[in-house]
């Protein structure tokens, strides 16, 4: 049979059959359990030196106050939610020793960050609170505020500075921290939880 077009005629049964695309990347599940391990490290070290890099920059909704988000702290929080107390308190302490690294080992950012790893673990371990956007936000602004008055303290105790100064300062610096902080948590958690899941998922199946 000869089906009549612009450019002819053709035999029907002539007529190419339909492709189907294949992707050139296997599925993740089908990957090997090295390669999972290896994809989560890079998913961890990049993401935690994306949170370094933004630390002191001011995009625009980011600034309050002159004070932006505390990215590293948004990530122990997102990494502590699902893990033990004693890997929460380790992820805050690694984390810490960057940021001092960074910026100034006195006073230490390690007791504030290992701090926030410990009792955010500790208070999802106790099913205290759900996990959920606005729970992750109330949280990381109630670590926000305590990171920064653990920092305040430690530069009272150093003694090199009024500390009537200090907490003038911090007063309205950990407000805003806090609530940039919690406002941008959603940004980090959500895809690092995402990955997270679906990794669990796959070495459980």
């Amino acid at each position: 049979m000869k089906i009549p077009g612009f450019f002819g005629s053709r035999d029907s049964k002539a007529a190419s059959p339909v492709r189907k695309s294949h992707s050139l990347i296997p599925p993740l599940a089908l990957w090997h359990p090295w390669w999972h391990q290896i994809l989560d490290w890079i998913v961890i070290l990049g993401t935690v030196l994306l949170c370094l890099l933004m630390l002191p920059t001011r995009l625009p909704g980011m600034e309050l106050l002159g004070i932006g988000p505390n990215w590293l702290l948004i990530w122990v929080v997102a990494w502590s939610v699902n893990r033990s107390v004693l890997s929460g308190m380790l992820s805050g302490i690694i984390l810490g020793l960057l940021q001092d690294a960074i910026t100034s080992p006195d006073p230490t950012h390690t007791l504030s960050l290992g701090l926030v790893g410990l009792l955010t673990a500790l208070i999802q371990k106790q099913r205290f609170i759900q996990e959920d956007f606005i729970s992750i936000a109330l949280i990381v602004f109630g670590m926000a505020v305590l990171a920064d008055t653990i920092f305040a303290v430690q530069l009272s105790l150093i003694g090199n500075r009024h500390v009537d100064s200090i907490w003038t300062y911090y007063q309205r610096a950990t407000l805003a921290s806090a609530i940039l902080s919690s406002l941008w948590a959603p940004v980090v958690y959500y895809p690092l939880s995402r990955w997270w899941q679906q990794i669990k998922l796959i070495r459980n199946s």
